[in-house]
């Protein structure tokens, strides 16, 4: 028996056989042709790009009707590059001036593009690169007339095992049988980690050599909640996660019986639980699973729609769309938050010795003023459309504020002048996300309509611990002393000041933490749709005064781990039968 242990990217626990993907790297030798070859050749070309093109699209609508048009516009870029005539014409030339085969030519040529993505100091164009070798491995099949294993016809459910898997594959996984990941790198933004989360398979990534320890054939079992991939498990442990399996479906019924029951405590605390969300159509299924509202719309992942970012209308009409889902709740819109571990188009970014500190969020946001005014401006005229309120992220000074805010004054301005609707009184609020911002809040409290604490940044700069780099997860905790600290005195200041505060970091989703935030004084928690029921089913079944004694408890530990276990303890009491 083998354990490895990686980044969760999806809980749950998935036992099968292993179908392991081996990397697709065509090693194309040098071919050349004779001049009476060159036109077929060229014609080999054109229906390659043809059927490529052809096969982006199809798969751009299939993943659209599962996940809403914002997902499937992930492949929006692979068929910009397709259709590029430059690279086409680059490739053609080739096959013309150089008598090279079409698969040589095209291997020539898309190479060459992902050094120029390999050479930019970047860590942030990966991701890219990435794109780009799927665009290459997609041209070779067809020009060579070859097809890899399709896993959409998998005879049995298998656990998928790789090094990387591309967005494209991981697209496709929804009519796979497939029912777990294993993956031997990532971080838990890339666009693989995005769509295996909104598939909702149990996936663990970040493994590190899981790829070259597991054959075809071999049970595995993937613990996205334990963040472990077990190779060979031997019976006893087998039966333990058969078990925790059975323990997953009677809780995911019980849970269901939730959802229109309040949040709150049994001595009466009331709790609001907001839904995050990526794509627009999510809106509806945090209202399914019973949240009280959208805490956190990210939306740079609109910008995942093309080359260019999205206009204003197509901003509106996402922004819209989220609207209604929520359907009467209130909904909070963060501005783009691009740049560090977020993906925007390659031409807008800079090379930066250090991405993780340099030009991103609201920072980006004010050195690029007219994109940032656009989606102002959509954001302002859906505001009539329900109770929508607007977010700043990565706020560290009070000058970034007040200049985002005399933008948002800029694009009132505009619409007035345009008679176009808006409401002039939508509350605007900022991430706090960064030591400056904590240790600023008082200050903060005064000028903002609502702060909200978004972990997943504050933890990785408090602790600096990039927060997606699978080398040093191990150093990324929240229970660390400092971590609990900081945030005790934000929620207190906050209170104090009568400034509504929530959390949206991945931390209120975890049920792990949720006596120690409801003790720290957190009335208001946002997470992904699929947490709220457990989260909910443990604020039921305790009292504010029981969190309170356990909070005050965790503050006197000194380490992390000590914190960790004193919570898991406490937390099993109330749920027993559930995996913490």
């Amino acid at each position: 028996m083998e354990i490895l242990t990686g980044i969760a990217v999806c809980p749950g626990v998935a036992i099968a056989e292993a179908v392991v993907l081996n990397t697709e790297d065509y090693r194309i030798p040098r071919r050349s042709i004779s001049a009476g070859e060159v036109e077929a050749q060229v014609r080999i070309l054109e229906d390659t790009f043809g059927k490529s093109i052809e096969e982006l699209r199809t798969q751009m609508e299939q993943v659209a009707n599962r996940l809403g048009h914002d997902a499937g516009d992930v492949f929006t870029w692979h068929v910009g590059v397709l259709q590029d005539p430059q690279i086409r014409r680059a490739i053609e030339n080739l096959i013309r001036e150089r008598k090279y085969s079409a698969a040589y030519a095209v291997s020539t040529i898309m190479r060459n593009y992902q050094r120029r993505f390999m050479q930019m100091s970047d860590p942030l164009l990966a991701e890219r690169i990435r794109d780009v070798q799927d665009i290459e491995r997609r041209l070779l099949r067809n020009v060579l007339g070859e097809s890899r294993e399709d896993l959409e016809h998998l005879s049995q459910p298998s656990i998928l095992v790789a090094h990387d898997v591309s967005p494209s594959l991981a697209a496709s996984l929804g009519q796979a049988n497939i029912l777990g990941v294993a993956l031997d790198v990532g971080g838990s933004t890339s666009h693989t980690a995005i769509l295996l989360r909104a598939l909702g398979h149990p996936a663990v990534i970040g493994a590190k050599d899981v790829s070259t320890r597991v054959s075809g054939g071999d049970l595995v079992v993937v613990d996205g909640s334990g963040q472990m991939i077990i190779a060979h498990p031997d019976q006893e442990t087998l039966e333990h996660y058969r078990a925790r399996q059975r323990t997953y479906s009677r809780i995911e019924r019980e849970l269901v019986q939730l959802r229109d029951l309040e949040a709150a405590t049994q001595d009466g605390t009331r709790i609001e639980l907001l839904g995050n969300i990526e794509f627009p159509v999510e809106a509806a299924a945090c209202v399914e699973k019973g949240a009280d509202g959208i805490g956190l719309y990210r939306t740079e992942f609109l910008y995942l729609r093309a080359e260019g970012p999205p206009d204003e209308e197509e901003q509106y009409g996402a922004y819209r769309t989220a609207i209604e889902g929520s359907q009467g709740r209130p909904i909070v819109i963060r501005t783009f938050d691009l740049g560090a571990d977020k993906y925007t188009q390659e031409r807008q970014y800079e090379q930066e010795r250090n991405p993780m500190l340099g030009l991103r969020s609201i920072r980006y946001s004010l050195q690029h003023l007219d994109m940032f005014k656009v989606q102002l401006r959509a954001v302002l005229r859906a505001s009539v459309l329900g109770e929508v309120k607007l977010m700043f992220p990565l706020i560290t000074s009070l000058m970034e504020f007040r200049q985002a805010k005399m933008t948002l004054h800029d694009a009132m301005e505009d619409l007035e002048e345009e008679q176009l609707s808006f409401n002039p009184s939508m509350e605007v609020g900022m991430m706090l996300e960064t030591p400056a911002a904590a240790l600023q809040c008082r200050e903060f409290t005064r000028e903002v309509a609502f702060i909200s604490i978004g972990t997943n940044d504050l933890v990785q700069y408090l602790l600096a611990v990039d927060r997606g780099n699978e080398r040093v997860a191990r150093f990324y905790n929240m229970t660390h002393p400092a971590v609990l600290r900081t945030l005790r005195d934000v929620i207190r200041t906050c209170a104090k000041a009568e400034v509504p505060c929530s959390l949206c970091g991945e931390m209120a989703g975890q049920p792990l933490y949720t006596l120690l935030l409801l003790g720290l004084g957190l009335r208001t928690f946002s997470m992904a749709p699929a947490s709220i029921p457990e989260v909910k089913k443990l604020i039921r079944l305790t009292t504010l005064a029981h969190a309170e004694r356990v909070t005050r408890k965790s503050l006197t530990f000194e380490t992390e781990r000590q914190v960790s276990n004193y919570l898991r303890d406490v937390t099993r009491k109330l749920l027993p039968d559930d995996p913490i």
